[in-house]
């Protein structure tokens, strides 16, 4: 979440009004994130989130991201239900920017993930590829293998910048990566989060209160959105034996692990691609990363993260060949 678009006094109005949520008591920005503008929203009705989205969300996409969290919503799985105005419409317009106002989903995003937390948020994960097998919309993952390419060119130079020799690592990873051919592996495709990070999952206390932030979410290998949990909650800051500051929290990892398989149990060939895809998700956030490094406006409330975290991930990732190295 992050705040790129400003929304005025007048404007808010306006938009309010094609609403039944009565007055507005609070509006804010919520500054986390790099992709669209959040706002905390707080009427004489309830609290809300309210989304304008930006540039990386297609207008085109925007029915599918609604349907998804429509079809959660009418399975009882705990996620933001999109709002609907006085006309039975989601999606409308506001400053310029397709938007749609979202159910306020109670918890806190854990900043350092526990065990346990690992453990419910692998349950979470499985009972949302469950809830989505009968989701019928579909839509490519755009920020898939094959976008990889044409996110690294030009890039170079600022991989080097950012550490000496890691264009090189980068571009050996790709070479990998595309020899191994992950979206041609025959594993069980579904609906797929694809951004599942801490900061879009909720708990109260140890337990999974939900999940927010669907703008990412595609039809894909059901255990690529593993191989992206792994990357954002088993890795944490501790005595690495590389420069990147970085370990493997192994027990944190198995966790998450088990907690899907308590749910939905891993094919065979869903552990064997486990390594080439966790190694292939590391690669797809350090290259959105150094993207956003480099083209974030200085205007914009929001932080770009440091692609280097992502480039430590992947040294690990290149020195595990099975799913054990995971703790599957």
């Amino acid at each position: 979440m992050a705040v790129y678009t400003q929304v005025s006094d007048e404007a808010l109005a306006a938009f309010l009004a094609e609403y039944d949520l009565g007055k507005p008591l609070a509006f804010k920005g919520i500054a986390e994130g790099v992709e669209n503008s959040n706002y905390y929203l707080e009427t004489t009705t309830g609290r809300y989130i309210l989304t304008l989205f930006e540039k990386r969300v297609k207008a085109d996409d925007l029915p599918y991201f609604i349907g998804l969290k429509q079809h959660l919503a009418a399975k009882g799985y705990p996620c933001p239900e999109p709002i609907m105005g006085k006309d039975a419409t989601a999606l409308r317009m506001l400053e310029g920017r397709p938007a749609v106002i979202i159910s306020f989903l109670e918890g806190l995003s854990p900043r350092r993930p526990n065990i346990v937390q690992c453990r419910g948020l692998g349950e979470g994960l499985g009972r949302m590829h469950l809830a989505l097998s009968d989701f019928p919309m579909t839509r490519e993952n755009a920020l898939g293998p094959a976008s990889w390419p044409r996110l690294w060119t030009g890039r170079e130079a600022g991989a080097d910048a950012l550490q000496d020799g890691l264009a090189a690592l980068i571009a050996a990873d790709l070479e990998d990566i595309a020899q191994a051919d992950p979206d041609a592996l025959p594993l069980p495709r579904g609906t797929i989060h694809a951004d599942l990070f801490p900061d879009n999952a909720f708990f109260l206390g140890d337990e999974f209160s939900g999940a927010i932030d669907f703008y990412f979410a595609c039809t894909d290998a059901l255990v690529y959105d593993i191989a992206v949990c792994l990357n954002a909650w088993a890795f944490e800051d501790g005595m690495a034996t590389d420069s990147s500051g970085l370990q493997y929290n192994f027990s944190k990892g198995a966790a998450l692990i088990a907690g899907y398989e308590s749910v939905r149990p891993l094919e065979t060939a869903e552990r064997d691609a486990l390594p080439v895809l966790a190694r292939g998700a590391a690669l797809r956030f350090f290259l959105t990363r150094l993207v956003d490094w480099t083209d974030t406006p200085e205007s914009a409330l929001v932080k770009p993260k440091n692609p280097l975290e992502y480039a430590g991930r992947l040294a690990f990732h290149r020195k595990v060949t099975s799913a054990a190295g995971y703790g599957a």
